[in-house]
């Protein structure tokens, strides 16, 4: 036996191609850090260049429909994380690497934290489906996390303008970015959530890793989870992916998508209306036309039909009446539900609460007003009185009426008769002045109230 023929033989292009197999099969994904070095970008809109380190160097590809979600623009001598598969290029036997993500080193970290919380989350099936929550077809009221400069709150408040602009939108401001961007986001969720409306919101718009990694948080992505009301998550752009994006009931890739998903088409509604009440109307006329046929073909076999078709005639009116109330109170009920929705949006406008406020605020000020002049009058009222009552007190009133007030020398009142003696000098006081006196006599009265006549003076 020749030795020669019992040993196996490749060529070289079995022994490549069993070698790529073998490369493709120990590596999967894998992320590749390292200096861009002989970049190349030939007509075809694919990538080539060289990652290399002080100690080696890999040739790697990036094909056009790879490259162009690359939000960098590469150059030779920068730093940067490739994540691809491990291949080999069969026709040169060159070991290589496919690229599909390109992004500066520095989100190395980053990328590393992300893919290490998503699979921890993952295993305790925050991102199972049959956690989700439906979103509703005909929400009443929507609340949107976001920060109000940005320009994804201009996207969903234009969307709600040309879709459905009856439906109440409440927006709970927050940095999206930033040391206070956590913080934040999760008391914007916690007031979203106390709201009760039928669907919230989170959004912002596009940007690197770094300045979405508020919605990467683990708190942030707990928080979505933990909320009973359905979340629709829309971070950034279509190609941005966030761990709330995983956690939410429903991602979007972009805030107008999240708005276009979660609001009707008011338009679309009207149109289906209207088909409705059309497709209503066709029917009608079709049952009409075949109790007519039923009617006609009784008539042929009936001698003396007259009993029969007015009993016909009489169904025949009953059912389009029928037909007709099924018809007008579908499209009144339509109506009522838009008149209802109108009506609720112009109850938002601040007109009529400020209308309301004035008035109550004017029936305030009369009813002070009034009590204020209540009061002054009844204070008027007994100043008058004590008034009158001080003049019946005063001594010069007593005067008036023909008494007179006797002093002493020592300007002491004479009130009896022991107070005083003969040979005294006395002041008598009247209404209108005084008179000096001497006391030439005394006669004292057993009972004073009784007696008329006066002292002697």
């Amino acid at each position: 036996m020749d030795i020669k023929q019992s040993r196996p033989v490749l060529t070289v292009s079995q022994l490549n191609k069993q070698a790529r197999l073998t490369i493709e099969e120990r590596f999967q994904l894998i992320w590749v850090t390292g200096e861009l070095s002989n970049f190349a970008r030939p007509r075809s809109g694919h990538w080539y260049f060289t990652l290399k380190d002080t100690g080696a160097q890999v040739r790697c590809a990036m094909f056009a429909n790879s490259n162009r979600r690359v939000q960098m623009q590469p150059a030779d001598g920068q730093q940067v994380l490739v994540r691809g598969r491990v291949s080999l290029y069969e026709g040169r036997g060159d070991f290589q690497i496919i690229a599909d993500q390109m992004e500066p080193a520095g989100e190395g970290v980053l990328r590393q934290a992300f893919d290490a919380l998503k699979i921890k989350l993952a295993d305790e099936g925050l991102f199972d489906r049959d956690r989700k929550q439906s979103i509703p077809d005909l929400p009443k009221h929507i609340a949107v996390v976001t920060s109000p400069p940005g320009a994804a709150l201009q996207d969903v408040l234009a969307v709600w303008q040309r879709r459905f602009p009856i439906l109440k939108v409440t927006v709970i401001p927050t940095a999206v970015q930033g040391p206070e961007a956590e913080s934040q986001v999760l008391n914007a969720l916690n007031a979203a959530s106390k709201l009760a409306p039928d669907a919230i919101l989170l959004t912002r718009g596009g940007g690197s890793l770094e300045d979405l990694w508020t919605f990467n948080l683990e708190s942030v992505a707990r928080a979505v989870a933990s909320i009973q009301i359905p979340i629709v998550s829309a971070i950034g752009h279509e190609i941005d992916i966030a761990i709330t994006d995983f956690v939410a009931d429903l991602r979007a890739p972009t805030p107008s998508v999240a708005a276009e998903l979660m609001m009707p088409d008011g338009q679309e509604m009207l149109q289906n209306i209207d088909g409705e009440f059309r497709h209503l109307n066709v029917l009608m006329a079709s049952q009409l036309r075949e109790h007519q046929l039923t009617l006609d073909k009784l008539n042929l076999r009936l001698v003396s039909p007259e009993s029969y078709l007015q009993q016909a005639w009489m169904r025949l009116d009953d059912i389009a009446s029928r037909l007709q109330r099924s018809a007008g109170q579908t499209l009144a009920g339509a109506n009522n539900q838009l008149d209802n929705l109108g009506a609720r949006l112009s109850n938002q406008s601040p007109s009529f609460a400020l209308a309301t406020a004035k008035e109550k605020l004017q029936r305030l000020k009369n009813g002070l007003d009034s009590g204020i002049n209540r009061h002054l009058q009844s204070q008027t009222n007994s100043v008058a009185i004590m008034a009158r009552m001080l003049d019946g007190m005063s001594p010069l009133h007593t005067l008036g009426r023909g008494y007179a007030f006797i002093r002493d020398n020592a300007n002491a009142l004479v009130t009896k008769t022991e107070y005083a003696k003969v040979g005294d000098s006395v002041t008598a006081q009247l209404q209108d002045g005084t008179i000096a006196a001497t006391v030439t006599g005394i006669t004292k009265q057993t009972n004073p109230l009784s007696q008329t006549d006066t002292d002697n003076v």
